[in-house]
């Protein structure tokens, strides 16, 4: 997927979410970026594209009357009390939508830009409730090389062929996968979908991946089995679950990520909480938490605290 057809979708989704009622075809031409200047025919078939894009990944658009006195006044919203993922049942960021956020908020061009819709939704008069970008507010990074390939394998039902090396092993094997989703789990991307080598149901890790990934034959060469519930599917096939706590002091307003799985929060002193945040790999979450930067102070473990310092001098070019 490219980032100019990223960046769209990104901003038709923060469009729906942050508007308190139903925004208008019109309106959303108006507002979000790459959409204006498209003829009348071009603009009604990428408008269509990206809504059945969108809803396929799992995002519930709405349509309904802006008017109760004019029933053919009708326009588009996003719920966020259906869009939010439940903090009870789910990890951070695990819909596979937030692939795009991720890709896209990473790169601070794209992340200015995905407030225009914002601005021009406000400057309409329409109001808007900017809280509800928390939703899909991405802290998982996403610079695997194989995210891209694999995200469009994803969308277009095309099977892909990649390297994979297991935890330990010394050397990859070849895999050929139908995939079906991607997902975030404990900070990591993982693709799940069927193994045609295994005729199984199978989840691979996406740093794990090496060289490049090879589309197999066509787009539209599979189908997801009707009733397949991608999130059941992590839990059964993820790596085991959290054993340990650790303790990270974290800035008022930030780490939410964090902050949605932790245990309990605890007021610390002002503008900051400390978070009890349960986790099976300690390396995994000291990369986490190093990327929040000054805003997330490890009080412990130690190894999670050595893990993030290490982390930490690599990118200042420090040793020892």
């Amino acid at each position: 997927m490219s980032a100019r057809k990223s960046e769209r979708l990104l901003n038709l989704v923060i469009c729906l979410l942050v508007a308190r009622t139903y925004v208008t075809k019109e309106r959303i031409r108006e507002v979000v970026e790459g959409y204006a200047g498209q003829t009348d025919d071009a603009f009604e078939k990428m408008f269509e594209r990206d809504k059945d894009e969108l809803r396929d990944l799992g995002i519930p658009i709405e349509m309904g009357t802006i008017d109760k006195f004019f029933s053919d006044d009708v326009g588009y919203r996003i719920r966020r009390d259906v869009f939010e993922l439940p903090e009870v049942h789910l990890e951070p960021d695990e819909a596979a939508v937030l692939g795009v956020a991720a890709r896209v908020w990473q790169h601070a061009s794209l992340a200015e830009a995905t407030t225009s819709a914002v601005l021009k939704l406000k400057a309409a008069g329409i109001q808007t409730d900017q809280s509800a970008l928390s939703a899909i507010e991405p802290h998982v990074g996403a610079s695997e090389p194989a995210f891209d390939p694999l995200w469009s394998a994803v969308v277009s039902r095309t099977a892909v062929r990649f390297e994979h090396r297991r935890s330990g092993a010394t050397e990859a094997t070849r895999r050929t996968l139908e995939p079906w989703g991607i997902v975030s789990w404990h900070g990591r991307w993982y693709v799940v979908g069927r193994d045609r080598d295994r005729e199984a149901t199978r989840m691979f890790r996406l740093s794990r991946i090496g060289g490049n990934v090879k589309t197999v034959g066509g787009p539209g060469a599979f189908t997801v089995p009707p009733g397949t519930d991608i999130r059941s599917l992590v839990a059964e096939l993820a790596p085991p679950r959290p054993t340990s706590e650790a303790k990270v002091r974290a800035r008022t307003g930030s780490c939410v990520s964090l902050r949605r799985r932790a245990n309990a929060i605890e007021p610390y002193e002002q503008g900051w909480d400390l978070l009890h945040v349960p986790y099976a790999d300690s390396g995994v979450l000291a990369e986490e938490i190093a990327s929040y930067g000054p805003d997330a102070v490890v009080e412990g473990p130690g190894d999670v605290l050595d893990g993030v310092l290490r982390r930490l001098r690599t990118v200042a070019g420090v040793s020892g």
